[in-house]
């Protein structure tokens, strides 16, 4: 291992974490929720847009800094998309090759981000291949499988070195209920909630943790039975969260609820959203909305006060042809009646 290269890549990294400003804690007032305060923590406005830049960077430094990248190392990652463009901007900055590998249905705005920055896209037939040819590919290229399923949980400090949980406490302590009764979060990978969900027990706060996870997914199943052998048959269509198979990184035991949303309901969330905050945001922010209402309705039937914050994992620009674009929807997802039905509800 070059040392020198070593450290110029960690003082790259940290430069970088330096130049960016955190991300904007937003209110969102509701007349209908008039003891409650929802806010959105956007995660969006990264560098690379989207919630996973902070674990690309993690998962860049955790890398390095156990000696499984060098100067002549060429990262290959599996991913929905979100991931693998924060990685491609960081294997960039590094100077290194980078692949990812993805199933076919990636929104193709992803993939043109990822080629930007320098990046590869090898597209597989479907979620569930992904792991496997990533493994692959590392091996006949020499290269480092990044792993994020795996890695996402252990290479955050979730004690508090500048991970978001942290963000999410300190950006509060100025507000009317400034520890929040709940943080909603979906997962992707299970690294986030694990993080939040540690981060919470190990500052003694009474703040709980909901986790939403869209259908075809298996973290709400493992969640319930702590069958780590559950598999689905189906990928998750509501993209960057949501699981065919229990991931490594996903941690139940910092969980205090989870609820599973229908993806109806997380399309009319993420429209009913756009609406409210004047641009649009992905799908994945639709399934936290819905239980970021479903929570605020349960503390208001209990006669309760309080905060709720959720994030705004990334921008709705990345899926213009494809979530809002309604002959897209309509051949791969399909919305019944409960879709109008449920927006009626919020809106």
């Amino acid at each position: 291992m070059n040392r020198q290269w070593l450290n110029q890549a960690i003082e790259k990294i940290e430069a970088d974490y330096v130049r960016s400003a955190d991300t904007h804690l937003i209110l969102l007032p509701l007349a209908c929720f008039p003891n409650i305060d929802i806010y959105l923590k956007d995660e969006s406005t990264h560098p690379t847009g989207s919630l996973k830049h902070r674990l690309a960077r993690s998962l860049f430094l955790y890398a390095l800094c156990n000696g499984w990248i060098d100067q002549n190392t060429t990262i290959i990652e599996s991913s929905s998309g979100s991931t693998a463009v924060s990685e491609a901007y960081f294997a960039r900055l590094l100077g290194l090759k980078f692949i990812a590998v993805m199933a076919k249905t990636t929104a193709a705005e992803k993939i043109k981000q990822i080629e930007f920055y320098g990046g590869q896209c090898h597209l597989v037939e479907n979620t569930s291949l992904i792991y496997q040819e990533s493994a692959m590919l590392a091996a006949k290229l020499n290269g480092h499988y990044m792993d994020q399923f795996t890695y996402a949980e252990r290479a955050t400090d979730w004690r508090g070195n500048n991970n978001i949980a942290t963000s999410i406490i300190e950006q509060m302590k100025k507000e009317r209920f400034p520890e929040p009764s709940w943080v909603v979060m979906s997962p992707g990978t299970g690294g986030t909630s694990a993080t939040i969900g540690r981060y919470l027990r190990y500052q003694n706060l009474a703040t709980q943790l909901l986790v939403v996870d869209p259908t075809h997914s298996v973290f709400y199943d493992y969640y319930q039975s702590l069958n780590p052998a559950l598999i689905s048959k189906n990928a998750s269509k509501i993209e960057g969260i949501g699981r065919p198979r229990v991931e490594p990184s996903f941690v139940p035991g910092v969980i205090d609820d989870m609820l599973k949303v229908p993806d109806a309901q997380s399309l009319a969330a993420m429209h009913w959203l756009t609406q409210q905050l004047g641009r649009k945001v992905g799908p994945s922010t639709g399934t936290n909305m819905v239980g970021v209402l479903e929570v605020a309705k349960r503390m208001q039937a209990a006669g309760q006060s309080g905060s709720i914050v959720t994030l705004i994992c990334d921008s709705g620009e990345r899926y213009l042809n494809t979530y809002y674009n309604c002959d897209w929807v309509n051949e791969n997802i399909g919305l019944d009646l409960s879709y109008r039905d449920y927006l009626k509800t919020i809106s």
